[in-house]
């Protein structure tokens, strides 16, 4: 399980070198979101934003999430944008998006508080 583990690190700093991460930084705090959403976006700055960029032309190591509030309810036709959301974080290699492999850690699940788990997908639904 470790090797696994420095096998995606080794990978998302690879990745995120050739990249060069495009200059992008991790997504600011916008005055626009609730309190909630504002914790999402500092869980994302920390743990999401190392593999998957906010521009929407941009790919670090997973798919960008530039609008995935939007995207996310016509990805699967049995779940809308929450569930969507949601099952990707917990069950990532459920709907893995065409074009990626199945590299998303599988145990957010047990690392995220419920509370910090609700502010992640409540700022997601913002990026619309």
């Amino acid at each position: 399980m470790r090797c696994w583990r420095l096998i995606l690190v080794a990978l998302a700093a690879g990745a995120c070198a050739l990249a060069g991460c495009n200059g992008a930084s991790p997504a600011q705090p916008t005055a626009s979101l609730g309190p909630l959403a504002a914790q999402g976006q500092r869980l994302f700055n920390q743990n999401c934003a190392t593999c998957h960029s906010l521009a929407s032309d941009t790919i670090i190591v997973g798919p960008s999430l530039a609008g995935v509030a939007t995207r996310a309810g016509t990805r699967a036709p049995d779940l809308d944008a929450r569930q969507y959301i949601e099952m990707s974080i917990l069950k990532p290699n459920a709907h893995v998006v065409k074009g990626f492999s199945d590299l998303m850690p599988k145990d957010f699940g047990e690392k995220l508080t419920s509370e910090e788990f609700d502010a992640l997908v409540a700022y997601l639904l913002t990026l619309k």
